[in-house]
């Protein structure tokens, strides 16, 4: 005698299959019934701000609004004076690898580190001597170039 092609895995599978469909349509029938109270006017779309910059469903008070010109508004970044940096720092050589031909001074003023490459050396320099530097952007930062031993 051969055995039922439905087991009872199958009959579950198709249970919820059917339920899934039968919420699927009650969700469009409510969504067809509904659709007239969602489509309101264009005036309870409509939001305000008030003075205080929050979102609200009343027209602000004409009373409370202020005159803005229009060229005091200032749109991205404010260019920023130059500034007259001192361009030679002084500073000690906190690390410096003969080797690989690298190194780093730190600041005397601000404690700041630098990276100093064998490169940008006018003089040559060991760790713990007190050198002049100016400074240059590098790729990852900024770099100390023109290294003089004080």
């Amino acid at each position: 005698m051969a055995k039922s092609q439905e087991t009872f895995n199958k009959k579950e599978k198709e249970k919820k299959r059917l339920k899934k469909r039968q919420d699927k349509q009650k969700k469009k029938e409510e969504r067809k019934a509904n659709q007239d109270e969602g489509s309101g006017s264009l005036d309870s779309m409509i939001a305000y701000v008030d003075e205080n910059g929050n979102l609200t469903d009343t027209p602000p008070d004409p009373t409370k609004k202020s005159k803005i010109n229009a060229k005091n508004i200032e749109i991205g970044v404010p260019k920023r004076e130059k500034e007259e940096v001192d361009a030679i720092k002084k500073g000690r050589v906190e690390f410096f690898n003969d080797n690989k031909g690298f190194g780093f001074i730190k600041e005397q003023d601000t404690q700041e580190k630098y990276f100093v490459h064998v490169n940008g050396l006018v003089d040559q320099i060991a760790e713990g001597d007190k050198v002049t530097f100016e400074l240059e952007r590098g790729m990852k930062g900024m770099n100390a170039v023109n290294v003089k031993k004080v």
